[in-house]
């Protein structure tokens, strides 16, 4: 990528990229060969051919970069990861939900320090950023003010979340006692210190963490808060069969989490429902009809929770994102390959219902929908981030598809979904700011931040009293 050196008078940074394949996912689903992107300050300013951009707008920029051919997409869009989590990839692998949760993740976290959340978070955007995310939905972690700080300095785009349970067995004693008063005051105070900080770029969500933690008062009083507030709720829904019958045991309900869920009448277009894996056709009935939002995780889904009915719910209109969750659980933060793994296991599933295969179930062009445009609609922020169009933000990605994963390219949008790898993103823009280009992070020293969040890591495993059991015989 080749900047034209010029340097012009004060006002809105112009860039023009040109000789592009433009994916814009707007609503007409438009693909531009031979295109090209004006950015003007952080705002997307034109759209169009290259010959007619570059007469209209070259003189006034500064920055043209000819991408030859390479392709230009909008950013994606994360809508379930926990940043907290990443010192702890590999510390739950091949066990069970509750193993998982009671034996290595609350320990964890509840003997995390703010720098560990610091460092976290800075670690995990790395993966993020390099996986082309411009913007994600943080499912909640203990301290909100070390992942802002983290966010503005990466560049990124967030709806940040406090991990929040007032209620439910097996929590770590300094969470114990926290009280609904603190979990609803704490989250207002973050709310008014971080909301729409950052050059606008984050945005403070209330979470809740599970059913299985919180009482109907925190419930309903974060339902009516994020209301008034015109602000969003995160929470994992119906992940394992346990938490239905749970729920079904002690509410007394015909199914489980979403039907009480329906009941009580929490559910609103403002709840993002992590996971969503165990609940029935009229569930997603309730889904649909409250406009309720989904983030479908294949990774996290496939190592502990199951096949989430994903077709049903995109064909009853539910809005379906994706994430790829935190590293305990996936290992992996990038969002391409959670595109790949949602068309093949979607498939998969479909053919298993159906009895005979159905390589149509989640074509490509949904995946990718998915990805960007469906996750803006996912974090309430489609006005102005998950398509390219003529004022939206200037929030997009480079990617490089000359290479052998890749070509030939017959196909761009199969080939998106299909043969991109993470590789493959060369250069990313989030809010008119280079964060990443020619695949080196720019706001941050990668080569500085691994070392300090390895030794970090393992302080705290230490902390927390956790030992993995040896696999095979080290010697």
């Amino acid at each position: 990528m080749a900047d034209s050196g010029e340097t012009l008078a004060a006002g809105p940074r112009v860039v023009v990229l040109h000789n592009a394949e433009v994916v814009t996912m707007d609503a007409e689903s438009r693909v531009l060969l031979g295109g090209a992107v004006v950015v003007s300050g952080d705002r997307v300013e034109a759209i169009g051919a290259s010959p007619q951009i570059l007469a209209d707008f070259a003189h006034l920029a500064h920055e043209v970069v000819d991408l030859r051919g390479r392709v230009v997409l909008p950013g994606f869009v994360n809508t379930h990861v926990h940043t907290s989590q990443q010192l702890g990839r590999g510390i739950a692998d091949d066990v069970d939900l509750m193993t998982w949760l009671h034996e290595r993740i609350w320990p964890y976290e509840s003997h995390m320090t703010p720098e560990d959340s610091y460092l976290s978070t800075l670690l995990c955007g790395i993966e993020l950023i390099h996986s082309g995310v411009t913007c994600f939905a943080e499912a909640g972690g203990q301290y909100v003010s070390e992942m802002a700080r983290a966010v503005e300095l990466l560049g990124l785009r967030a709806c940040l979340t406090q991990s929040t349970m007032d209620s439910g067995e097996g929590l770590p004693p300094n969470w114990s006692s926290h009280s609904t008063d603190y979990c609803i005051q704490s989250q207002k105070e973050l709310y008014e210190k971080h909301h729409n900080t950052a050059d606008g770029r984050i945005r403070i969500w209330f979470g809740i963490r599970q059913i299985m933690n919180a009482t109907d008062r925190l419930l309903l009083e974060t339902r009516d808060i994020t209301q008034e507030l015109k602000t969003g709720i995160h929470m994992h829904i119906a992940e394992i069969p346990y938490e239905n019958q749970l729920i079904v045991n002690t509410k007394g309900v015909e199914h489980g989490t979403v039907t009480y869920l329906e009941k009580l009448g929490f559910l609103r277009s403002n709840l993002l429902a992590a996971h969503s894996v165990w609940l029935n056709d009229a569930e997603i009935g309730f889904f649909s009809g409250a406009g309720v939002k989904v983030s479908h995780c294949p990774a996290s889904a496939m190592r502990m929770l199951g096949f989430a009915p994903i077709k049903e719910m995109l064909e009853n209109g539910v809005c379906v994102s994706l994430g790829t969750d935190g590293a305990p659980s996936n290992n992996r933060m990038s969002i391409v390959d959670e595109m790949y793994l949602a068309s093949l296991i979607n498939k998969g599933r479909e053919s298993y219902i159906t009895g005979t295969t159905n390589p149509t179930a989640i074509p490509a062009e949904t995946v990718l929908k998915m990805a960007t445009i469906n996750g803006a609609e996912t974090v309430l922020w489609d006005n102005e981030i998950g398509s390219l169009e003529v004022g939206k933000k200037a929030d997009m990605i480079v990617v490089n598809p000359f290479s052998w994963s890749m070509v030939p390219l017959h196909d761009c949008i199969s080939s998106l979904v299909y043969c991109m790898r993470t590789e493959n993103i060369e250069s990313v823009m989030c809010n008119g700011k280079w964060i990443m280009k020619d695949q080196k992070i720019l706001n941050i020293n990668e080569e500085e931040v691994i070392p300090l969040a390895v030794k970090a890591a393992g302080d705290l495993l230490k902390r927390a009293g956790i030992s993995l059991p040896k696999r095979m015989n080290y010697v």
